[in-house]
């Protein structure tokens, strides 16, 4: 099946959706039973979509699960109500007092907070590691390390891992491999084939689609599916079938949203690479961005999120160029169909295993699904703002 009609098909086994295209709404906390025969029937099964308690889901929840499972290639998926939760969830199924994780130092920023507060608190040591460390990630592998934890383009600057090789000496060491795949949404990346165990969606962001959702899927293969399961559940993670269900009709449309994020994404990418003003560009299309030869291996297509450097700046011209936008506006998350644009400073507070050049400002653009016409515009725009403020900087001398 195409991967056109894979999105178009999954997740609509008639005994979920009851014969209707969108699987309905069943919302429910209590599920009551005719007979004690009946009750222990959905007791025993209760892991293999019968109706038991609302925590554990509903149709609706099912319908979703079977879908997401079906596109990323694993064997079974768990929600949780955010991608933050998603990640916190995947990492206590499978840590506990005493073991070690590696985390990629380019992870999303919440994610770092987690492990150096409260998985530090919890007894769990964690060591960071150069995105692009390769096979130098053995000697980084304790006899108590327990979990590799990739995200691949990392956060904000973009590097593109190597995760067959990591994967690969992981497995060696019997570690649990972990991947936030949100990037490539689930369509454009296939974990499963390169080694990964775990992968976790920010469902808020391309699934959605919308902004207006908070959402967070981790999907598992046969070996490690029913631990993530089992202490998801243990932990009270669940989510709402309101939101599951505008997920769902969201999944619909990744498809043809992500070529239009991508092919938008290009070509305001591409007149980026023009400008006078830009160093190069975090974009893992583009041959600048470290590990791109690992994204042209792995990835079938890009997006609408990426970066940029400039050869200088200050505060003042940064932010000159992001305020005043037409139709970059500032915002948290990415991932709808609205352009967003970031100012992003303090990255080198950020990095422990690697180092980032702050001299020179990072400007973060997730492209929507407006005319890429009016978007190169609206930069254009913040350009001239951005080379004034610099301009008259200098003009003011070096006292300014």
């Amino acid at each position: 099946m195409k991967r056109e009609t894979k999105i178009v098909s999954v997740g609509r086994d008639k005994k979920w959706s009851k014969g209707v295209i969108n699987p309905p709404v069943f919302r429910a906390s209590t599920v009551v039973f005719d007979t004690i025969e009946e009750m222990r029937h959905a007791t025993k099964h209760r892991a293999n979509g019968e109706m038991f308690y609302g925590r554990r889901g509903t149709p609706t929840h099912f319908a979703f699960q079977a879908a997401i499972a079906e596109l990323e290639g694993g064997v079974g998926t768990a929600l949780y109500p955010s991608g933050s939760a998603a990640i916190s969830g995947a990492l206590l199924s499978f840590l506990k007092a005493g073991d070690h994780l590696l985390m990629v130092d380019t992870a999303y920023e919440p994610t770092r907070d987690l492990c150096d507060k409260l998985l530090k608190g919890f007894g769990i040591e964690t060591t960071y590691y150069d995105p692009l460390i390769g096979d130098g990630i053995e000697a980084l592998i304790r006899p108590n390390t327990k979990v590799l934890f990739l995200e691949s383009p990392g956060s904000i600057t973009l590097e593109v891992q190597d995760v067959p090789t990591l994967s690969a000496i992981a497995h060696k060491h019997n570690l649990v491999v972990m991947l936030d795949n949100t990037w490539a949404s689930p369509i454009n990346c296939r974990p499963f084939e390169l080694g990964v165990d775990i992968s976790i969606q920010a469902a808020t962001k391309y699934i959605v689609g919308h902004s207006d959702v908070m959402l967070g899927t981790a999907t598992a293969n046969q070996a490690h599916w029913d631990q993530l399961r089992e202490n998801s559940y243990l932990m009270g993670q669940c989510t709402s079938a309101d939101d599951i269900y505008l997920a769902s009709r969201g999944l619909r449309t990744l498809g043809v949203r992500m070529a239009q994020h991508e092919k938008n994404g290009l070509e305001v990418a591409n007149w980026l690479a023009t400008r006078p003003e830009v160093d190069h560009l975090r974009h893992p299309a583009f041959d600048t961005c470290p590990g791109h030869e690992f994204f042209k291996r792995d990835f079938s297509a890009s997006n609408g999120l990426f970066s940029f450097v400039l050869k200088r700046g200050n505060i003042k011209a940064i932010t000159a160029f992001v305020e005043n936008m037409q139709h970059f506006k500032m915002g948290f998350s990415w991932g709808g169909y609205e352009s967003l644009i970031l100012g992003v400073f303090g990255i080198d507070k950020l990095r422990t295993a690697t180092q980032w050049d702050s001299s020179k400002p990072l400007i973060r653009l997730h492209v929507g699904l407006e005319n890429p016409e009016d978007l190169i515009k609206d930069l254009e725009a913040g350009f001239a703002r951005y080379n004034a403020v610099l301009q008259g900087t200098a003009c003011e001398g070096p006292s300014a």
